[in-house]
């Protein structure tokens, strides 16, 4: 019997396991962070999170790969219903190379907020996670909101480009947010075991 892999390449599939190997190692020594800092970031997170999906569906239309595109949202919804492309080679090779640096830009940004907060490693880990898991599940939800894309979870999609395509169906990145929104709930420092983060 063969186990089939969710996403390309194999070693994306590990990604499953940042939120359980991140609980666990925080399970015993609570992360200090506050539900105040929490919010605030989930705000950052979720606006660049729309943003981005926008980003994704103006590219894509400016170059004439947004199934349905005739100049308004309202056509563009109602007429979307193909999946989106997920060949790389499809984009033209300009776009291609635009969407590596905003990748990266994007990965900079998030990282920022983390480094930005006044918590130790622990801590600006937890918030690079949480702000990461929010931002991506926003995007797929900003994407499905505007053009109606994903048509379902089981749709596959190019999750990045960095260090090449990651190929996977659009289930697994929103199991791998919830996964580590969970493992950041539940292993923040509440007012009775702050003391233990310390």
């Amino acid at each position: 019997m063969t186990i089939g892999l969710v996403a390309q390449p194999w070693w994306v599939n590990l990604a499953i396991l940042v939120p359980v190997a991140a609980y666990f190692s925080w399970r015993r020594n609570p992360i200090p962070i506050t539900v105040s800092q929490l919010i605030i970031v989930a705000l950052f997170a979720a606006s660049f999170g729309f943003v981005e999906a926008t980003v994704v569906v103006y590219l894509r239309a400016a170059s004439g790969l947004l199934p349905g595109y005739q100049g308004t949202l309202a056509d563009v919804v109602r007429l979307t219903r193909q999946p989106q492309p997920i060949a790389v080679r499809e984009l033209p090779p300009s776009l291609v190379g635009l969407e590596v640096l905003r990748e990266a830009a994007t990965m900079l940004m998030l990282l920022s907020v983390a480094l930005l907060t006044p918590l130790r490693a622990k801590g600006r880990v937890a918030v690079f996670l949480w702000a990461f898991a929010v931002w991506d599940a926003v995007y797929y939800a900003s994407l499905w909101a505007t053009v109606r894309w994903p048509n379902s979870i089981t749709d596959r999609d190019i999750l990045f480009l960095i260090p090449e395509p990651w190929f996977a169906p659009v289930w697994f990145p929103v199991l791998v947010c919830a996964l580590t929104v969970l493992a950041v709930l539940l292993t923040r420092a509440t007012p009775s075991n702050a003391n233990l983060s310390r």
